[in-house]
């Protein structure tokens, strides 16, 4: 549990300890976005405030979603990750190729973990129906589905620190958006907006791990 929720509960620790508004900043985290959309002429795409809290960006509608702390605030954290989710809008716009593959991989990934839990729920049926042979060809079928989330989460993290520190760094550093003083700072929020896959990566192995303990019994 220790190993599944530290890394999370650092990545929320980082967003939280520099999310009070300094009025120095010349924008929001919303309106930096969309200056840098701008700038950058990527044009087609758009910047809104997302209602879950999960900021991001969605390559099919190429739509930055911003939380309404980040959307709206005006300190480190909020231009950070309005850097950090401009970073993936930058990837797609220049044909990232690791951008483009895990789109994809993320599409088949949930259908797979849907198809995994339905095979791990009717495995015991089979077994009790005297089927053995059939139930382990599913029960093994249906941990193997389940393990794509945990491989998809760890094949991202190159597409995560690339939007940090390949192309939201620069884009500060050289942009002049925050002072200079201020960028050893940003590099720790770009670490935790790039980690923040981990934290989804390891959540899914406790996914696997409670399921693999419910079979066992």
């Amino acid at each position: 549990m220790v190993i599944v929720f530290l890394p999370r509960f650092w990545v929320q620790r980082v967003m939280k300890q520099y999310s009070q508004p300094i009025n120095e900043l010349p924008g929001t985290g919303g309106e930096l976005a969309q200056h840098l959309m701008e700038r950058y002429q990527l044009a087609g795409v758009s910047v809104e405030q997302t209602e879950n809290g999960n900021d991001h960006y969605d390559p099919e509608s190429k739509t930055i979603r911003l939380s309404e702390t980040n959307h709206d605030g005006k300190s480190l954290t909020a231009v950070t990750v309005a850097a950090h989710e401009f970073g993936h809008a930058l990837q797609h716009h220049t044909y990232y190729k690791p951008l483009l593959l895990r789109t994809s991989l993320v599409r088949k990934a949930a259908i797979a973990e849907k198809i995994a839990s339905l095979i791990l729920v009717s495995s015991p049926f089979t077994l009790m129906m005297k089927l053995p042979a059939v139930s382990l060809i599913m029960l093994l079928a249906g941990l193997t589905i389940m393990c794509l989330p945990i491989i998809l989460h760890a094949c991202t993290l190159p597409v995560e620190f690339d939007a940090s520190f390949k192309r939201a760094l620069p884009v500060l550093s050289e942009g002049g958006y925050i002072p200079a003083s201020a960028l050893p700072i940003a590099k720790k929020i770009l670490m935790a907006a790039a980690l923040t896959y981990v934290s989804a990566s390891l959540a899914s192995l406790l996914n696997f791990y409670r399921w693999w303990a419910i079979l066992r019994r």
